[in-house]
């Protein structure tokens, strides 16, 4: 099945980063220690730049990647906020990961085949665009990039399962629950974002329901009992979580299950 959103678009003032007067070289990269190029020196980073043909800003609605059609490129997510979704032949939509700052997105087990679910832009994003052709050469050159890709892998796959679980499981209080506290965790590592406060939450209880199999109703009955209960409150495109602790409790994790996001064997993700 193929999707019908719109393809990417470049945005008006945007251009390859070889063209811009102002562009940073890959050292000077917002998301460096938490993305794919997390491992390498500064000298390393030089030679990576050669492989890479430059940044994307990608406008907020459109899709970087869509199901069943080729891909020739694979992105570096550097700001903005994406999800992974498939469409079935009914339309109806299945969100199966949330991609924030740091993400390598549209890697699959085939990269010569067409892609097998799309990557849209929840909000305007900017990307680090990779040729899919230059990849494996990469890969050759420096090993540590195959590693940490590795390791990102690994690492969702973890994460996956804890959120299948949840799906298959979880009553809908507990997988809203996680579902907030698993983003809470990573953009407060990521960012830096201290306890107590709010972080952004650009997602509507549409995509809330479509990544956890509940309807819009349901979460937003789900979401008003956990304010009730004194535990997260969302408003204004944005999340307070007020109670960590009791929110994982009602998920039923504590944070060593989100130790991951900040875990790679001799870097500082």
């Amino acid at each position: 099945m193929t999707s019908k959103r719109p393809s990417a678009p470049l945005l008006d003032s945007a251009k390859p980063q070889s063209q811009r007067p102002s562009g940073s070289p890959c050292a000077a990269c917002t998301v460096r220690d938490q993305s794919l190029c997390a491992p390498l020196s500064d000298e390393e980073l030089g030679i990576v730049e050669g492989f890479r043909s430059g940044t994307r800003r990608i406008a907020a609605g459109h899709d970087l990647l869509v199901q069943g059609e080729p891909a020739t490129e694979l992105y570096n997510l550097i700001s903005g906020w994406v999800f992974n979704y498939q469409l079935l032949e009914d339309g109806r939509r299945q969100i199966d990961k949330i991609g924030l700052p740091g993400d390598f997105l549209g890697f699959q087990a085939d990269l010569e085949r067409p892609m097998g679910y799309s990557v849209h832009a929840l909000t305007e994003c900017e990307v680090c665009v990779f040729p899919r052709r230059n990849l494996l050469e990469l890969f050759r050159e420096k090993p540590a990039l195959a590693l940490r890709l590795t390791w990102m892998i690994a690492r969702d796959e973890s994460l996956a399962r804890e959120r299948l679980t949840s799906v298959g499981r979880r009553s809908a209080l507990e997988r809203i629950g996680y579902f907030l506290l698993d983003l809470y965790y990573r953009v407060r590592l990521r960012e830096g974002v201290p306890v107590g406060a709010d972080i952004p939450l650009p997602l509507t209880q549409e995509h809330i329901g479509d990544a956890l199999g509940l309807t819009s109703v349901h979460v937003n009955r789900t979401l008003r009992e956990l304010r009730e209960m004194g535990l997260l409150r969302v408003a204004g495109r944005r999340l307070h979580v007020m109670d960590p602790d009791g929110l994982a409790d009602i998920a039923g994790v504590d944070e060593d299950t989100f130790a991951e996001y900040a875990t790679f064997p001799g870097t500082a993700c």
